[in-house]
């Protein structure tokens, strides 16, 4: 089974450090699953605005349709997920993501921001109908170190217990994606 974790900023390296993280806990639940993390900063990213799509968003679209499962990993700007995230969302095809187990992720200046997450991502993620998990974590700056270390114990047992949900969510759905394609 594909996991795509999804840092889906090109500025910082906080979202990175968290998937980084969770990754390792999804491993240690289920060494089976095959995770990759898409890092935005390491594609050239378009507007959707009509004009052919370039190489990157082309291998982003295709790594989305691939992929059995999400976690998805945002920093939270001005009370908004980052723009290059929606734009990636604008991209993929609606039945890309049906049905497929996601989790959210995210990372806020301020601790009032996590609903961003809840109020915007989580709907976004309804829509492509993607089965998410009902924990969330969001950190905020003060859980990291200079380095970008987390150095908060209580972020490490919540993004753990999103990972054991998570893992969870991929054994149920196995048949699941399947049965739909099957229907359409």
């Amino acid at each position: 089974m594909k996991i795509l974790l999804v840092d889906g900023t090109i500025f910082g390296r906080k979202t990175g450090v968290l998937l980084e993280q969770v990754q390792q806990y999804i491993q240690a639940f289920n060494p089976s699953l095959e995770l990759e993390i898409l890092y935005f900063s390491k594609l050239q990213h378009q507007i959707l605005d009509g004009s052919p799509l370039n190489d990157d968003m082309k291998k982003m679209i295709q790594k989305f349709e691939e992929a059995d499962a999400y976690i998805f990993a945002s920093p939270i700007f001005q009370a908004s997920i980052p723009g290059v995230l929606k734009n990636a969302f604008d991209m993929i095809p609606p039945k890309a993501l049906r049905y497929k187990p996601a989790a959210i992720i995210g990372n806020g200046g301020t601790y009032q921001h996590h609903l961003v997450l809840e109020n915007q991502l989580r709907p976004i993620l309804d829509y492509f109908r993607c089965l998410v998990t009902p924990n969330y974590v969001y950190t905020h700056a003060d859980h990291f170190d200079k380095e970008n270390k987390i150095i908060d114990e209580d972020v490490h047992n919540r993004l753990r217990e999103l990972a054991r949900v998570f893992v969870q969510y991929c054994e149920m759905t196995k048949t699941l994606s399947k049965q739909a394609v099957d229907m359409q």
